[in-house]
């Protein structure tokens, strides 16, 4: 057997190699590390792609403030509506994935590669989903002289008054919209689409009188009811809402009639697989909170 001659290992090589194996497990260990730290020190935003006061901007604030409360520090929420939210979603998919922007998104993110030829972003490759948050219904709502308070009146005076009769929404291929298109085409009437910015906009004209109908998010939408200023007539699911339990859904009148509309919350793509993750258990504990579910 050939014997090869020993070779001399000098003191530095001795200390690199101590060094190197020294930082192995600090290494390992570095996103268990930057997970324990994370949110410390960090400037974090919830981006709403409405603007405030709809469904969505209340949600984004009740689930924020409960993860400022867990987490010790402030998460501030930022509006920026347009574009059936293309804009605000767009500004999340192009953040830097740093694990301080999150967004409350909605069925939009779905929704909207189907109706915008020419999105910036792609809502698969470009964010990262975090959690859902909830699934609830829409609600018809009416001025409070409107002289339709039944989906079955409704459907009568738009069948009167063909082409007359507007809704409003929160925008281009929002539920609020879509919902507004299948009434039209499951009652087979004509009514004229205003779409505003946001559901906070179009519920003042709606109050005014200025429009005739809209299908707004119940959380947007119920404090007008509740407040006498508007009049709920149905919700868009198959079935009651524990919310309004008194108004039928709209399938009732109008077999096949069915929006179901779900928010949740996401990040810029090639966020830390790890701070996903932890906001997700977070936000799951936050939705357990009594407060947060009422």
């Amino acid at each position: 057997m050939r014997k090869f001659p020993a070779k001399k290992i000098t003191r530095r090589q001795v200390l690199t190699g101590l060094a190197a194996a020294t930082a192995l497990p600090f290494v390992a260990s570095a996103p268990a590390i930057a997970q324990q730290q994370w949110p410390k020190g960090r400037n974090l935003k919830m981006l709403v792609p409405f603007p405030a006061g709809g469904a969505t901007d209340v949600l984004a604030r009740i689930v924020s403030d409960k993860l400022s409360q867990m987490w010790g520090t402030g998460i501030v929420v930022e509006n920026k509506g347009g574009a059936g939210a293309n804009i605000g979603m767009e500004y999340v998919a192009r953040s830097e994935p740093t694990g301080e922007m999150m967004m409350m998104g909605t069925s939009g993110i779905a929704i909207n590669p189907a109706l915008y030829k020419n999105l910036k972003f792609d809502p698969i490759a470009d964010l990262a989903p975090i959690s859902m948050i909830t699934i609830m219904p829409n609600m018809v709502v009416v001025p409070m002289d409107a002289p339709y308070t039944t989906m079955a009146e409704l459907i009568a005076f738009a069948k009167a008054n063909p082409g007359k009769l507007t809704y409003g929404t929160s925008g281009l291929g929002t539920t609020v919209h879509l919902a507004g298109e299948l009434f039209k085409k499951l009652a087979n009437v004509d009514m004229q689409h205003l779409h505003y910015r946001g559901s906070a906009p179009a519920l003042q004209d709606l109050v005014a009188g200025r429009t005739g109908v809209m299908f707004d998010n119940i959380a947007s939408c119920l404090p007008q009811v509740q407040g006498k200023k508007l009049r709920g007539i149905a919700v868009t699911t198959t079935t009651r809402s524990k919310f309004v339990p008194d108004l039928p859904p709209v399938s009732d009148t109008l077999p096949g009639f069915d929006v179901s509309p779900w928010f949740g919350t996401l990040a810029p793509a090639k966020t830390p697989p790890e701070i996903v993750d932890r906001i997700s258990r977070d936000t799951k504990t936050a939705l357990g909170d009594p407060v947060v579910k009422s």
